[in-house]
């Protein structure tokens, strides 16, 4: 808890209109949703352009400091706040770069009721807002000798620029060649064990006294990218994968038979007899939760490898005739320092330059009627467009649309 500067404090005990209002000085803003106002910017002794957050608690007349979970918008000359709706605020940052100019700050969002239970303590969460949809990442889970690697690879060899792997995190020391955020992302074990906490990866194990896993921004960097990403993880990862917020295709690669898969694992010629009986006992428990745990959303038997190919390339959509380029990475729009907002249904009006939205002709739209995702991750599905000039005030937006 803290104390709100002066102007904050007066402005909150005055009252805010609920819904969509904003009040502002400088680079500080405050939301009201219900009996709390979300403060964005500047306040106590943080420096006058970051974009920290606090929380007015009007019944009680104090000031939170939540937990902030999610990657945080870097420092901006300024922003604007509007509130969407009940569970999420939108930020624009005044004189970013393109693709860092929309956030949004989840204030009772699924993932933030979630982290606030889990936790304990007042929560919010920052998820960057992106241009455009990307493909559902892939998890591809099978066990060890059922051909799930040499899939992979038939797979990102045919289609070298569709597709990326998500690049796992690890807190053991890197070997050899091994180069950081190539190989793995090498970290010290006190920090993936905060990131964790927080929320920030889908899946992770404990192997050998180390951590593995896989954050959520590692699977978003690929998407980033204009590309799909695969992951290729257990069933227990899977398991995890599957219950965050991440939406992705689940596929699990069985063996046509417990004695063909022995049959691949001796004839590799890698293990010892007991590390191959170890193999086999942890296959038939995955093959097991594979096909009853309602996990994977398809399951396919490698009996024939050029088959089972044909068949993964069909549940990817990539059997027809397609385009073997990525995805453009859709960018973001350069907002100026001088711009007002208002909000009209599931569209934003932006205007650039005089705060008089009725006596100018630049204005954009920021469409958020396609919003996906959110929270650790992105929130993707957002949309821009120029429109005309208009002189009948809002109510001439209808028309335009």
């Amino acid at each position: 808890m803290g104390e709100a500067p002066a102007f904050i404090i007066d402005d909150l005990q005055t009252g805010f209109l609920n819904g969509f209002d904003l009040k502002s000085q400088g680079c500080a803003t405050a939301t009201v949703i219900g009996n709390k106002a979300y403060l964005i910017g500047g306040v106590n002794d943080e420096p006058t352009l970051s974009l920290g957050v606090h929380i007015f608690d009007q019944t009680r007349g104090e000031l939170v400091s939540p937990l902030v979970l999610g990657t945080k918008p870097t420092p901006c000359k300024g922003h604007s706040a509007v509130l969407l709706n009940e569970d999420r605020i939108l930020m624009i940052k005044r004189g970013s770069v393109p693709d860092d100019c929309i956030w949004f700050l989840e204030v009772d969002t699924q993932f933030v009721r979630e982290q606030r239970k889990i936790l304990g303590t007042e929560v919010v969460a920052w998820s960057k807002g992106v241009r455009g949809n990307a493909d559902k990442p892939v998890v591809i889970s099978g066990p060890s000798g059922v051909g799930k690697g040499t899939l992979i690879s038939m797979l990102m060899k045919e289609f070298p620029s569709m597709f990326g792997f998500s690049v796992s995190h690890t807190t053991r020391a890197p070997r050899g060649m091994e180069k950081d955020g190539v190989h793995y992302h090498f970290t010290e074990r006190s920090a993936m064990e905060r990131e964790i906490e927080d929320g920030k990866f889908l899946e992770f194990a404990a192997v050998h006294g180390n951590l593995y896993g896989t954050s959520v921004e590692a699977v978003e960097v690929v998407a980033d990218a204009g590309k799909r990403c695969i992951l290729d993880i257990d069933v227990q990862g899977a398991r995890s994968v599957k219950a965050s917020s991440l939406d992705a295709m689940f596929i699990f690669v069985c063996p046509p038979s417990m004695e063909e898969l022995e049959k691949r694992l001796r004839a590799r010629g890698t293990e010892t007899e007991e590390q191959v009986q170890k193999r086999l006992r942890n296959a038939q428990t995955e093959i097991e939760q594979g096909k009853s745990s309602g996990i994977f959303d398809h399951i396919l038997y490698n009996d024939n490898l050029e088959e089972c190919y044909e068949s993964l390339k069909k549940l990817l959509g990539l059997d027809g005739n397609i385009t073997t380029s990525p995805k453009a990475s859709p960018k973001g729009v350069e907002f100026p320092m001088d711009l007002a907002i208002s909000k009209i249904d599931q569209k934003i009006i932006i205007k650039c330059g005089s705060p008089d939205l009725k006596t100018t002709s630049n204005l954009i739209v920021l469409d958020l009627s396609s919003l996906k995702g959110g929270a650790p991750g992105r929130t993707r599905g957002l949309d821009f467009y120029a429109i005309e000039s208009f002189s009948n005030g809002l109510n001439g937006f209808n028309q335009l649309s």
